[in-house]
């Protein structure tokens, strides 16, 4: 069986089987390696913008849901002349479906609850819930913590 390499017009230098005429294809070992040193590349550029893409709806759900719970405590204070005990109040008497979930916690239960003070309180009897804020210790995109928004 005699080989050759084709050249001339259009040849790549590749060995073909003169006998068969069939030709020999393939990729070489370096050829994969740049392909695969590509996809690397693209990927080690794709992930970091995914996960920042990720933190940013986690946060934008966050806003969200901390405008609904304040919006629903200031309404609940308001009906009632006196503000919630807890965040199952609003639940109970219809304001929420549900306690929404805080999105960094990926947890209902975690809501840090700010209570009001006895002296400024609508109901001096019964402090409530003044604020609620996020249980959470990480840091936001902006740099600040999401127990401060």
């Amino acid at each position: 069986m005699e080989l050759h390499t084709q050249s001339g017009n259009g040849g790549s230098g590749r060995v073909r089987r003169a006998s068969s005429g069939r030709r020999l294809c393939g990729f070489t070992f370096v050829e994969l390696m740049v392909v695969i040193a590509i996809i690397v590349i693209l990927i080690s550029m794709a992930i970091p913008i995914y996960s920042r893409s990720i933190a940013r709806a986690k946060e934008s759900v966050l806003k969200n849901n901390l405008f609904t719970l304040r919006t629903v405590i200031d309404n609940y204070t308001f009906d009632k002349q006196k503000a919630p005990q807890s965040l199952q109040d609003l639940v109970t008497d219809g304001y929420l479906r549900e306690i929404p979930m805080d999105p960094i916690t990926a947890s209902n239960q975690t809501w840090k609850i700010i209570m009001e003070d006895a002296t400024q309180s609508v109901s001096q009897n019964e402090p409530g819930i003044f604020d609620v804020r996020s249980g959470s210790d990480k840091i936001g995109l902006d740099g600040t913590p999401y127990s401060d928004w």
